[in-house]
């Protein structure tokens, strides 16, 4: 037990000792978590629309008027011809174009049907889907109004209509920081936690300190729990700077209980931080295992729902996020702060935690001593 206190003592002094280290675990995520969520934005606006009126009519006025008003749409250009108004695409100039045919509000009035042509910069495909989406969405809404408009209910026995309300449930006004900003501080708590932990073990190896470990009489298992309860404590540091960020810059305040979430993350960051240190003892080298960690974290957090939703992957993709502890995290951060989860919802994943942790410290503590006896 004496050994260990000294192994943690050692580590603590080893961190605090380089200022850069300060900066890493707890300046950078602060900037990243005012920053990210400000950035990481689904909803599309200020899309620049490029119209071709040949109908110059009061419907088309209208729908154009009702285009613009929608706060998604910029009014960008407005030519004369359809070859001119695709010139703005191609120059970069506008996403889409809206042309709206001669004699288009007599067949509207006429034949109850008038048709519109919507062209779309697609090189930009999330961007080309939602504005098509929005565009075709304004106009029908506008189709609605106009035959209300013309309809004549009759006064004593009215034809029944069927009005459609709806509610948003666990998030209400659709506060997309609400639903980035858990997940955001996920990654940052994976990419640090896992970098910093990579490095620990080969720190070691490059200043020749690892021999004189070698020969001392600590167990390795005594060793790999020195290198990580230290990152383990201050992970939970960056996570109430994180959360306290979360609360009063963007007034998220969890459904849940904060317990709930330190318990989860309290697992969660052994197992992160055992594969850092597992990482550590095949490098040889810092810039390995920077490298490594920078490439599985990558793929954890491309995997782990934080910007594409899980159920839209393939089938392949699916398989793959059940092997990612960054997955699960995300999920109950969502989960206990949207929802207000407790133990007995999240006890599967608590489950996989648990079982990544127990895999990656115990190989980090046999490989260690594999390769250095």
């Amino acid at each position: 037990m004496r050994t260990l206190r000294f192994l943690l003592q050692k580590e603590f002094l080893q961190i605090f000792r380089d200022p850069s280290i300060f900066r890493i675990l707890f300046i950078m995520p602060m900037v990243q978590l005012l920053v990210l969520p400000l950035a990481a934005d689904y909803e599309i606006k200020n899309i620049n629309l490029s119209v071709v009126d040949h109908d110059h009519s009061e419907y088309s006025r209208k729908l154009i008027n009702k285009i613009t008003s929608s706060g998604y749409f910029r009014l960008r250009d407005y030519s004369p011809t359809f070859p001119q108004a695709l010139k703005t695409i191609e120059s970069d100039k506008t996403d889409l174009v809206l042309e709206i045919p001669a004699q288009f509000e007599r067949a509207l009035v006429k034949d109850n049907s008038a048709p519109l042509l919507i062209s779309v910069n697609a090189i930009n495909g999330i961007k080309a889907g939602l504005g098509g989406a929005y565009l075709q969405g304004i106009v029908q809404n506008f189709n609605m109004e106009v035959r209300n408009q013309w309809i004549q209910y009759a006064r004593l026995n009215p034809q029944p209509q069927i009005e459609v309300t709806f509610s948003n449930w666990y998030n209400p006004t659709m506060n997309y920081h609400v639903f980035m900003v858990p997940g955001i501080l996920v990654m940052l708590m994976t990419i640090i936690g896992a970098s910093i932990a990579s490095n620990n073990i080969v720190r070691e190896k490059e200043m020749g300190t690892i021999e004189q470990i070698n020969v001392s009489p600590i167990r390795k298992s005594q060793f790999i729990i020195g290198k990580l309860v230290p990152f383990w404590i201050l992970a939970l540091l960056i996570l109430t700077v994180g959360l306290t960020i979360a609360r009063v810059v963007y007034g998220i305040v969890p459904v849940g209980h904060y317990a709930t979430i330190y318990l989860f993350a309290s697992i969660y960051l052994m197992a992160i931080l055992g594969l850092g240190l597992l990482m550590s003892t095949f490098a040889s080298t810092q810039q390995q295992s920077m490298l490594v960690s920078f490439f599985l974290t990558m793929i954890f957090n491309l995997l782990s729902g934080l910007f594409t939703p899980i159920e839209s992957m393939p089938e392949w993709a699916k398989m793959l996020t059940r092997f990612n502890p960054v997955s699960y995290f995300i999920e109950v951060m969502r989960m206990v702060i949207l929802k207000g989860s407790g133990l007995a919802d999240i006890k599967y994943h608590i489950l996989a935690e648990l079982g990544f942790a127990f895999v990656f410290i115990t190989w980090a503590i046999l490989n260690y001593h594999k390769r250095e006896a």
